[in-house]
This record gives structure tokens, C-alpha cells and sequence, in this order.
């Protein structure tokens, strides 16, 4: 029996509640939608996704050294082509031979994901991430964003004993030609609720289960009102679908949405509960069976909210910013950028085989010694103090991170030191996720991946801190 070992949720902590949005357009195309998770500037389904599984890791027995698979759905990775899955194992240290799959076209994604790592063998990792964009408008109005990853093993907590699926074609309910990057629907209300109905009905009916005794549900929830609808021919109680349904506090988060819900539920769920979970996506659904419970890292978070104003929104998404800025900055090439990844993603920092003292970077003389040596690789901690501090006003952001500064304001720029047995490491970075008045020099943060800057193109990531006692790392 397979099933899940264990799990993470990711949720960033903006909230865009609907009466804001209500009141910047005069109507809410939110049904049933409380309010929404917004993404911060340097914030994308690549970092949400390294949050949530770094965040199952430390509730696993599980070495990520052992991590055989990893299956990734999302329907908005950084880079419409471009590998998502090479940069996630590299930012999480997973085993470089692992085999990948990246499902990108539908809100059902998720349930491919988890098939893949089901039928595989060993154990697996599945990631599902997403923050959706659509018409300001209208379509964008329900779109949140948030991630789930679940650990598939043999030696399961939540036995999932069964998927079932179904297809049939169903174009225009949910699309994005290609170039675009507005989610757009064709609006056709009684055919987009009909065909959602019918396919989450076939697929759930094929699990050959008593869907009566389930406890729970996490169903396909494009706003928080339509799984009561969807499930209609379903002899699910509504009780058993709020369970599962958090659209309400989140928004829709695509492909995350879902299993976002399905892990809420799990945490709440007894050991001998059945938990159902149905996606779709086009014209495709797909419906799991689960047996069991779980304590879920981050679940706490979903009803978490730090308000903000409509306008704050539109420059955190980066609707109203337009980027152009004046200089080239600081040109830091690819492969040189490339040599560095283990110190920006994982402070790999280098000990001295000689005195003991540690290195940061790992490059050049021992800094307690002087001796040239070969260093032996450690991982510093990643949690440390602020030694110093700064902040970096309106105007004042090098070219690179003026976008940044546009989208999120006045940010804060730190040495932090990370202790270790050999001595301390020191570091410059950027604190996020915190509002720059409210940190001082003495505090302790934590690090965690997040966008630097974008150069020709290509996104940078790596370590930034934030308050270690945010909760959201």
C-alpha cells in the first residue's frame, strides 16, 4: 500500500480581502471567496514550491537523499519554457539522478502529479504551486496563490487506495493562449458547472467507494461557492465538502487548490476517516481515495492574514510596474552566478581540514589560518542575527532590484551571522516578508529562497532571511 508520508502547505502572507476588490470596481466576481493570498514581489511557484516541501522534509522520517521521484504541477511556472524541476532539486539538495516530470496545462495537474508518484517506486515527491493572473477586471478577482507537497512512500500515514479518472472534451472553460498571461474562461456559466459536475461525478463514482462515509472532501474550487455545486449528484454532505474547501480563505490557487485542500483536511481527519479529494482541469477529472490522517506543517497558515490595500496588490503582482529602469547594473554572468548556487541556496560554507575555522564563501585562504587548503563542505545554519543593518528608500535600490523596490518598496539590507562549530558566518542579504521599521540589529532571522533580480532574462534566485518567528518557514 502507497500513500502519503507526509505533507506541507505554503501559503504567502498578503491577503486581498474581497470587500477591497469590491470596492475598487464596485463588484466581486469572488462567489464565496472571504479573501485571497497574494504573492509578494519576489514570490513565484518556484520559491512557494521550496517552502512547502521544505516544510514536509522537517515533518518526514525521511532523508531527501531518498527521494527517488519528483513530479511538479503548476499552471504558471516562472518561464513559460524553461526546466522548473532542475532549479527545485538543486534549491532543496535532492539527489541530482531523480526522475522528474513537470505537468503545466490544467488545474488538474496535481492529480497527474500524484498518479506518477504513486505508480513509481521508492519514494516520491510531489509539488503543486501555482498563482493564476486574469483579467483585473473580472477572472483575476477569485485568483490566490499558495503551494502543497506531499511525500509518497510505502509505509504510509494516509493510505490512498485508488484513482480514478475522467475525459471528455470540454474546451473553453478554463485556457491561456499561448504568449499570454491572463487565465481567461469563455463565461458560458450553465455548460463550464455542468461539464465540472459531470466529470468530478465519474471520477469520484469510479473509486469504488462508500462516498457516504466520507468525512471530507477536497474538490475543484475555482471560487469557494461552486463545490457545493459540484458535488451535487454526489452523496457527499456539505459538511464533508467545507472541509476540504479553502477558496474562502486563499482564493483559487490553481493547481495548488486542491491539494491544498486535501492536505487541510487530512490534518483534521481521524486515523480511520475516508477523505476523498476530485480535480479538474478542461475537460479531465480525477478523484483519490484517503484513508487515514496526517499533521500537516503550514495549515496554520491558510487562515493567516496580513491585509492589504488594492493598490498594494496591483504593485506586488507587478500589474502597475512597468521595470524600465535607468543603468545596466551589476552584471554577475551566468556561470559565475551557476558556480555559487550551493552557497546561495544552501549556505555551503567551506571548514578548514587544518585549524577547524570555517570559510564563507569557500574559496581562496582559510580566514581563521591563512593556509590554502582543500575546504570540506558544511551546511551553516539557517537560522542567524542581524549584525547590521540598512535600508534602502525609494530611489536608492541599484538597478538590478529598482523593480523590486517598485513592486514592494523600501526593503531592508543585512549582514547576518550564522554560528557554527567552527566560528561564525558572516553574509549580506535582504530581509523579506517584514516590514524594514520593525527590525533592529540583535534579531534573529531565517533564511529562505526567494527572487533576486532578473538578468537577460533568466530569474535569479537565492537566500534571503525573514523573522524567525514569522512561522511562514
Amino acid at each position: 500500500m502507497r500513500g502519503l508520508v507526509a505533507g506541507g502547505v505554503y501559503v504567502p502572507r498578503f491577503r486581498l480581502s474581497s470587500d477591497e476588490l469590491e470596492t475598487a470596481w464596485g463588484t466581486s466576481h469572488a462567489a464565496g471567496v472571504d479573501q485571497k493570498a497574494v504573492p509578494a514581489a519576489d514570490e513565484d511557484t518556484l520559491t512557494m514550491a521550496v517552502a512547502a516541501t521544505e516544510r514536509a522534509l522537517e515533518g518526514a522520517s525521511v532523508d531527501r537523499a531518498a527521494i527517488d521521484v519528483v513530479a511538479a504541477a503548476t499552471t504558471t511556472p516562472p518561464l513559460e519554457e524553461g526546466d522548473f524541476v532542475s532549479r527545485l532539486v538543486r534549491m532543496l539538495d535532492l539527489p541530482a539522478d531523480v526522475a522528474s516530470t513537470t505537468t503545466t496545462h490544467h488545474t488538474a495537474a496535481g492529480a497527474e502529479a500524484l498518479s506518477r508518484a504513486l505508480d513509481a517506486d521508492g519514494t516520491a515527491l510531489v509539488i503543486a504551486a501555482d498563482c493564476p493572473e486574469g483579467d483585473r477586471a473580472d477572472s483575476d478577482h477569485p485568483f490566490g496563490a499558495g503551494a502543497a507537497a506531499l511525500i509518497i512512500g510505502d509505509d504510509p500515514a494516509v493510505a490512498i487506495d485508488n484513482v480514478a479518472w475522467h475525459s471528455n472534451e470540454t474546451p473553453g472553460i478554463r485556457f491561456r493562449e499561448r504568449g499570454q498571461r491572463d487565465t481567461d474562461s469563455l463565461g458560458i456559466t450553465t455548460y463550464e458547472r455542468d461539464a465540472m459536475r459531470e466529470a468530478v461525478t465519474s471520477a469520484a463514482t469510479s473509486l469504488g467507494v462508500d462516498l457516504e462515509t466520507a468525512t471530507a472532501a477536497a474538490v475543484h474550487q475555482p471560487n469557494a461557492s461552486l463545490p457545493y455545486r459540484i458535488t451535487g449528484d454526489l452523496p457527499l454532505s456539505p459538511d464533508a465538502v467545507s472541509a476540504g474547501t479553502v477558496a474562502d480563505q486563499i482564493g483559487d490557487a490553481g493547481a495548488a487548490t486542491v491539494p491544498i485542500g486535501l492536505l487541510s483536511a487530512l490534518d483534521e481527519a481521524d486515523d480511520d476517516e475516508l477523505t476523498v479529494g476530485a480535480f479538474f482541469g478542461g475537460g479531465s477529472a480525477a478523484a483519490v481515495a484517503c484513508e487515514g490522517s496526517l499533521a500537516v506543517p503550514g495549515i496554520e497558515r491558510i487562515a493567516a492574514a496580513e491585509p492589504i490595500s488594492y493598490s498594494a496588490y496591483l504593485r506586488e503582482r507587478g500589474y502597475v510596474v512597468d521595470g524600465d529602469v535607468s543603468g545596466g547594473g551589476a552584471n554577475v554572468s551566468l556561470p559565475n552566478w551557476q558556480q555559487s548556487l550551493e552557497q546561495r541556496y544552501r549556505l555551503v560554507a567551506g571548514s578548514c581540514p587544518e585549524c577547524g575555522g570555517v570559510t564563507f564563501p569557500p574559496k581562496g585562504a582559510c580566514q581563521e589560518c591563512h593556509a590554502r587548503v582543500e575546504f570540506d563542505a558544511v551546511e551553516a545554519p539557517r537560522t542567524g542575527t542581524i549584525r547590521a543593518m540598512t535600508v534602502i528608500g525609494q530611489g536608492g535600490a541599484p538597478p538590478e532590484f529598482a523593480q523590486l523596490q517598485q513592486q514592494d518598496g523600501a526593503y531592508t539590507a543585512a549582514i547576518v551571522a550564522l554560528e557554527t562549530e567552527g566560528g561564525s558566518v558572516t553574509l549580506p542579504a535582504q530581509l523579506t516578508d517584514v516590514d524594514p521599521e520593525a527590525m533592529a540589529v540583535g534579531d534573529t532571522v531565517t533564511a529562505t529562497i526567494r527572487r533576486i533580480y532578473t538578468q537577460e532574462g533568466v530569474t535569479r534566485y537565492g537566500v534571503k532571511f525573514t523573522p524567525a518567528d514569522d512561522g511562514d518557514h
